[in-house]
């Protein structure tokens, strides 16, 4: 598969992660479909890339070329992006949750010379595909669609692609930020990032190795998901994949079948399996629960524990670095907190000037490691307000404990500023969620009377409750005698649900809308 011609570097991403481990156990079951049970052996997997490369080659798709991928959690989503990584072009994995606008400004601002859509998500990619001045060719996943190529056939006659010589500084692929107060921005990730996470996190931290399985609530398109997948296949693990929505009931489903030993989720999806009647039985196999997205409360953590026994990792990731950078350890965790930065990640927090604030001072996390993205596709400006240095502005604010753990307090717009003081909806949410009645909070500023911002909560109640005056007092108590009193929500409203994000994290920007003027 190497080209004869050309040396191929060994960090080459597609030595660590397809052909070494076909070579090594080509029979070992790298993937499992949770509903049908199919499974993919590592040398197929491998033989599908080689066919996948081949068919974007034969289209004329070049290195360096993007190729757009609104794909579902099949193992053609895999064939897609390690095949064009095989050619030494750049996958770009976007997500299946937009509308035909959407698709066609993401078309347009990557330049993707092609699509490769699954049949579930046709009807909004295929209407966006027309009038692209770069796009040439657009391939559909599944059910054969008319006036688009079907990709399976294309794959199946082709014939393998060589290996382009890539090296660990060559782009691998782009992800696009979630986007949720602008247009998203197209991050680029090189080769050498991934074997970064997949040794410094997934094999060092979380002790991954060939006998776990693995199962993911968020999809492959996020960074998240898409960094379980290959921390599997550089580890010697089984990737479980599913192509549907992740309902409460679903996931139970396939964590009885399939048995992963490690699941990765987000707080919101816990708080739903919680309000549930799953078994206390139903993640015995699972070893360990990782999340993301947003601040893991210590009372849905300790509820976890209590009602299945499942010991639930706090951590924090971004698109930017590709996947995690600071989290709880399996032999060392600091309840409430997002844990320790990982080995390789350097983290400063820093105040609107710019020096270092103290321990226990809330301050802008920068963030500095191998993974953090090259920059932006074609976003100058931010790219210089982003990027100081070796550093990394997240736009998240944190505070160092005493401990050398960091604790999450928000996005630095989130922040409310109440009596002349500071206050963390993230400390406020956790507080809230204390309450046996309470499922999910989410806390933002709203004006009063006097035209100053003070803490608002919107509430989403465990099945069965009430939400009256009576509660909203006992919220109001509780988190005064719990924190400081000026912290305290002046306003409660009972919603039956939050809006967030594909990824889990709640869109406040749309809840500050909503609060208006609540005085």
């Amino acid at each position: 598969m190497t080209n004869a011609s050309v040396a191929t570097p060994r960090d080459n991403a597609l030595y660590r992660f397809i052909l070494d481990p076909a070579e090594a156990e080509p029979g070992r079951v790298a993937l499992i479909d949770a509903v049908s049970g199919a499974t993919t052996t590592r040398a197929q997997l491998a033989d599908s890339v080689a066919k996948a490369a081949g068919a974007l080659r034969a289209l004329g798709i070049q290195a360096e070329q993007r190729v757009m991928m609104v794909m579902a959690d099949r193992p053609a989503f895999l064939e897609v992006f390690w095949g064009a990584i095989t050619i030494g072009a750049v996958p770009v994995p976007v997500s299946t949750m937009l509308g035909p606008k959407d698709y066609a400004f993401l078309l347009r601002d990557s330049r993707a010379r092609a699509v490769v859509v699954s049949d579930l998500f046709a009807a909004n990619v295929l209407p966006a595909t027309e009038n692209q001045p770069f796009l040439e060719h657009v391939l559909v996943e599944g059910k054969p669609v008319e006036n688009t190529i079907d990709y399976a056939g294309a794959r199946d006659a082709a014939r393998a692609g060589s290996l382009y010589p890539s090296d660990a500084e060559d782009v691998a692929f782009w992800l696009y930020t979630s986007g949720t107060t602008g247009f998203p921005k197209g991050a680029i990730h090189r080769h050498g990032d991934m074997a970064f996470l997949a040794d410094r996190y997934a094999r060092d931290i979380m002790r991954v190795d060939r006998n776990d399985r693995m199962y993911a609530v968020p999809k492959l398109f996020f960074a998240y998901g898409l960094g379980v997948s290959y921390f599997a296949l550089g580890n010697g693990a089984c990737h479980i994949l599913f192509d549907g929505r992740p309902t409460v009931e679903a996931v139970l489903d396939h964590v009885r079948v399939h048995k992963p030993t490690l699941f990765w989720g987000v707080p919101t999806f816990l708080s739903l399996l919680l309000g549930s009647d799953a078994p206390a039985d139903a993640f015995a196999s699972v070893r360990v629960a990782v999340t993301g997205g947003e601040t893991l409360p210590d009372e849905l953590r300790r509820r976890c524990k209590e009602r299945f026994g499942l010991v639930a990792l706090d951590s924090i990731g971004s698109t930017e670095a590709a996947h995690i950078y600071i989290c709880n350890r399996l032999d060392r965790q600091h309840p409430g907190s997002t844990g320790w930065p990982v080995e390789g990640f350097e983290v400063e927090l820093r105040d609107p000037s710019g020096a270092l604030v103290a321990d226990g001072e809330p301050g802008e996390l920068y963030l500095a490691g191998d993974s953090i993205t090259t920059g932006y596709w074609r976003r100058t400006e931010r790219n210089r307000k982003a990027f100081q240095g070796r550093f990394f502005a997240t736009g998240d604010t944190f505070i160092r404990n005493a401990d050398g753990s960091y604790s999450y307090l928000g996005r630095g717009d989130d922040m409310i500023k109440a009596s002349g003081l500071w206050v963390s909806p993230a400390e406020v949410e956790a507080c809230i969620v204390e309450l046996p009645e309470v499922a999910l909070a989410a806390v933002v500023g709203a004006k009063a009377d006097d035209g100053l911002d003070k803490p608002k909560a919107f509430i989403v109640l465990q099945r069965g409750v009430t939400g009256d005056d009576a509660l909203t007092a006992r919220i109001q108590e509780h988190v005064k005698k719990r924190l400081a009193p000026y912290k305290y929500p002046r306003w409660v409203e009972y919603v039956s649900e939050l809006p967030l994000t594909p990824t889990g994290k709640v869109k406040r920007y749309l809840l500050r809308d909503r609060a208006g003027q609540a005085g």
